[in-house]
């Protein structure tokens, strides 16, 4: 069997089968975290991004090879969260461009489109690290052309980056030591390697085994019942019976299961006795509930019983009424109010938070729109322009407050109309301090200069959990043991929460230090936020100390020192 030619319905189908294979292999991915935190994303990233272009796919009418190509990367841009998934939409949109116009592919045409995804990829990002998902995407591309100029069949092309794929994913461990160390290959290079493999199964009439039912996406069927309940713009507001639209997602614990054991038919209904508009979903790690309800506090409650949060949103849907009837007449064509067009601020902040409290603190230092999301939950780069709109303002400043996030804000602020300026503060405590520097009578360059300064001034620390056994630099961590990190790097562990707190503290207090900002996590309790609060006095008296209930997961404590 040869291909000849690539046509448009065969490249559709490509592209949606190597997302199914990615989709079908995500926790393999998340689990070649280096770090042994509980925040390996990388999968979870790439799967969101690639599912956002394969939507964009699937709503196309067939017509030709570079139209698909230019849906699927349109959808990947939109969709990408986290750096894996940005650099995935950038390899896609390089490779569309060089297709654009095409009606076929020949197999030089499809081996150059890889090539100049490369070329598009490591221009986005500043930085360029061999040793990851650039490495395999370009040794896999650069054995593609090769092999193009001595075939014409592009089965023969695409097997050949497939298997240079998995030989440079092989040699990732080399190139990057903090890799081999832990004694696992990049997880963006394994990423992209099931998709690749999901390519060449289509071209060759191949069902790759071991396929699993996928978990529906939450966001996709909270659009569905969005749409089917429209009807609800047209209340009045004292109308609405649900006020709160909520939004949940925890991870299952196994200790609480045990307690009491989560069946979904059960908990649907218990749900549906407090508001309506109501999905559950979930698999063996993860429960995902949406619902209006006027208590959201009773959700959370219910929710909560059997594991941690990882994700709440909750808006308020009578203030929000306005909005939504504009928005249904104008989808359904209805008579629509003539308004005024609400005029325009002159500065509006875009951030991203996790936890309540934290989200406060953004709020309070004037923060427009907060974000839910962080290491676990990276917001799309369709999530951040939503927000810009939002807070609809001529001058739009971004704190991402995650480095992973950072790509995907930079892809925000290059598509929306209003002048958009990413600070790139990868830590909350950067975020916070770049804020206070915020100035709204200067203008929006004077602005991003000082706070970029301002970032400078602080040291990030967090503690964490390990989720595995393993040793790096210099330290054997036993899984469930306590992590101090001290801006990106490891710096202590140890079993007891508040003795790791004071270690990582006392490693990241100086004689320079002023003040400590001590952001206490969902987990914690007050009794350990006293006692380490009693060991800062103690033990440095000449720093000031101010300690905030921050409510954030998986980190225990966010410390700030300046």
């Amino acid at each position: 069997m040869t291909v000849k030619r690539l046509e448009a319905n065969k490249l559709a189908q490509m592209y949606i089968e190597g997302a199914e294979n990615l989709s079908r292999h995500v926790k393999i991915v998340d689990s070649l975290n280096v770090f042994p935190v509980p925040d390996g994303d990388t999968g979870t990233n790439m799967n969101l991004s690639i599912t956002s272009g394969v939507k964009e796919v699937q709503s196309q009418k067939v017509k030709d090879a570079g139209q698909i190509a230019s849906a699927f990367a349109k959808g990947l841009l939109m969709g990408a969260r986290g750096n894996s998934g940005v650099i995935l939409s950038q390899l896609f949109r390089g490779f569309s461009k060089a297709v654009e116009g095409k009606q076929t592919l020949t197999s030089q045409e499809f081996a150059i489109a890889f090539e100049k995804g490369v070329e598009t990829a490591y221009k986005a990002v500043i930085k360029p690290v061999e040793g990851t998902i650039l490495t395999v995407a370009k040794d896999a591309a650069k054995q593609g052309v090769k092999t193009s100029k001595k075939s014409d069949d592009i089965i023969e092309v695409m097997s050949a980056v497939v298997k240079e794929a998995k030989a440079s994913l092989k040699r990732t461990p080399d190139l990057l030591p903090v890799l081999k160390e832990v004694g696992v290959v990049d997880s963006g290079g394994q990423g992209l390697l099931y998709i690749y493999e999901g390519f060449l199964a289509v071209l060759e009439g191949k069902k790759l085994k071991d396929q699993q039912p996928t978990t529906p996406n939450m966001a996709d069927l909270v659009k569905i019942e969005h749409h089917q309940h429209h009807a609800q713009a047209h209340m009045a507001t004292e109308d609405i019976e649900f006020g709160y639209c909520t939004e949940v997602m925890v991870r299952f614990d196994e200790k609480r299961l045990e307690k009491e054991a989560f069946v979904e038919e059960d908990f649907r209904n218990e749900l549906s006795e407090i508001g309506d508009s109501l999905l559950v979903v979930s698999d063996e790690d993860l429960l995902k509930v949406h619902i209006h309800a006027e208590y959201p506090g009773e959700v959370l409650a219910k929710a909560q019983r059997y594991g941690d949060f990882i994700n709440i949103k909750i808006e308020n849907m009578r203030e929000q009424h306005t909005h939504l009837l504009d928005e249904t007449q104008a989808v359904y064509g209805e008579k629509e109010t003539v308004q005024e067009e609400t005029p325009k601020s002159e500065f509006g902040i875009v951030t991203v938070s996790m936890g309540e409290g934290v989200s406060k603190l953004f709020k309070g230092l004037g923060a427009g729109e907060v974000i839910q999301g962080g290491q676990t939950m990276n917001p799309s780069t369709e999530d951040i322009v939503s927000a810009i709109n939002k807070v609809n303002a001529k001058n739009i400043l971004i704190l991402p407050n995650n480095g992973n996030i950072i790509m995907a804000a930079e892809q925000a602020a290059d598509v929306v109309d209003a002048k958009a300026i990413v600070i790139p503060s990868k830590t909350v405590p950067q975020g916070l301090s770049a804020l206070l520097a915020f100035n709204p009578s200067i203008d929006i360059d004077k602005n991003a200069s000082h706070m970029n300064e301002a970032m400078k001034s602080v040291k990030s620390g967090q503690i964490t959990y390990a989720v595995r056994d393993t040793q790096i630099e210099g330290l054997k961590i036993n899984k469930d043991d306590y992590i101090g990190i001290s801006e990106k790097k490891i710096v202590n562990t140890h079993d007891q929460l508040v003795e790791a707190a004071k270690e990582l503290l006392s490693h990241m207090i100086d004689e320079d230090s002023e003040m400590v900002t001590v952001l206490a996590g969902e987990d914690v309790s007050e009794k350990e936020t006293e006692e380490l609060v009693r060991y800062l006095e103690k033990q440095f008296t000449e720093v000031e100390l101010d300690v905030h209930q921050g409510g954030q997961p998986l980190y225990s404590y966010i410390f700030s020192v300046e």
